[in-house]
């Protein structure tokens, strides 16, 4: 059932007309947990209390699957204008881009200028980018236009996926350009034909590429909530003598929100991952898919 359910929302994440009336009628039935708020100015104000518990931020100004020019030079100019609100503002944050809403699936040149445009900006700020990777059809159009990139920025680094069969290969070929890598399980709805349909495969094989690509000496974001898998990371990176300048653990914002904290007064970099904007649903939908508990949480609210 749980299973059905999860595919159900990621199926919603999607859907167009699903996500026209989310921007509609704005952030309701408790997407405020993970989404914070739809304005620049709330989510400086989330970052900033997160800074003073001793946490770092990456921004994401939410969107994705453009089809017009237009809709991808709005999002280029929110990046920028967000790389500008977090050098104003002075908070410790970087960003991080879903290069779709870009105009990937409209040309590669025109998401690659727009990318650009935004790389330009955050070099000026000193500062750091981030593309998401998503669906499977994007994978290696995303691969393929970070390595271009990263032989002119080094401000820039990407996402791999450890349920995809190809992640072994890619942790191994993306070592040749030194990548700075955040490193997830996924969340997407993908077949058996390229991802692992079983848990504990994807288990094992984030352990594997976290584990890999530390040992290659490269900086790894840590993303998981997995108490479990964190205590086994953090045992190995003892083991390995592995410094704490070469990793962080992310998570997600309004989930483990005490773990969060935990982490932080341990003495370990925690980044959490913080989105915001109006074009909230399909992010949201992808929360609600991953864990039950998130489900239930939203009924609560919904019916207060």
């Amino acid at each position: 059932m749980s299973k059905l359910l999860s595919k159900s929302f990621v199926s919603l994440s999607t859907n167009q007309v699903a996500n026209r009336m989310a921007k509609k009628y704005g952030l309701k039935f408790g997407a405020k947990r993970f989404v914070a708020g739809d304005n620049t100015q709330s989510a400086v104000e989330c970052v900033r209390e997160l800074n003073r518990n001793g946490m770092v931020a990456m921004l994401n100004y939410l969107g994705e699957f453009v089809s017009t020019e237009g809709a991808a030079a709005e999002a280029t100019n929110n990046c920028i204008k967000t790389l500008e609100v977090i050098y104003e503002s002075g908070i410790d944050c970087n960003l991080t881009v879903k290069i779709t809403s870009l105009g990937l699936d409209i040309n590669k040149e025109l998401c690659l200028s727009n990318l650009k445009k935004i790389l330009d900006k955050a070099k000026a700020y000193g500062n750091f980018v981030r593309i998401e990777m998503e669906d499977y059809s994007h994978c290696q159009l995303t691969l393929d236009i970070y390595k271009e990139l990263r032989r002119d920025y080094d401000n820039i680094g990407t996402v791999l996926q450890a349920y995809l069969y190809r992640t072994e290969k890619d942790i191994n070929d993306l070592n040749k350009y030194n990548a700075n890598l955040r490193l997830v399980k996924g969340a997407y709805n993908e077949p058996a034909a390229v991802a692992f349909p079983k848990k504990s495969d994807v288990d094992k094989s984030y352990e594997n590429m976290i584990k890999t690509h530390l040992l290659n000496g490269n900086y790894a974001g840590i993303a998981t909530h997995d108490d479990v898998m964190i205590e086994k990371i953090i045992k190995f990176i003892d083991e390995n003598r592995i410094h704490k300048n070469q990793f962080e653990f992310q998570m997600l914002y309004g989930i483990r929100s005490e773990l969060q904290k935990q982490l932080a007064d341990r003495g370990y970099k925690v980044r959490v991952y913080v989105p915001y904007g109006i074009d909230w649903f399909g992010y949201f939908m992808r929360r609600l898919a991953e864990r039950p508990e998130n489900v239930a949480f939203v009924l609560k609210n919904t019916f207060k």
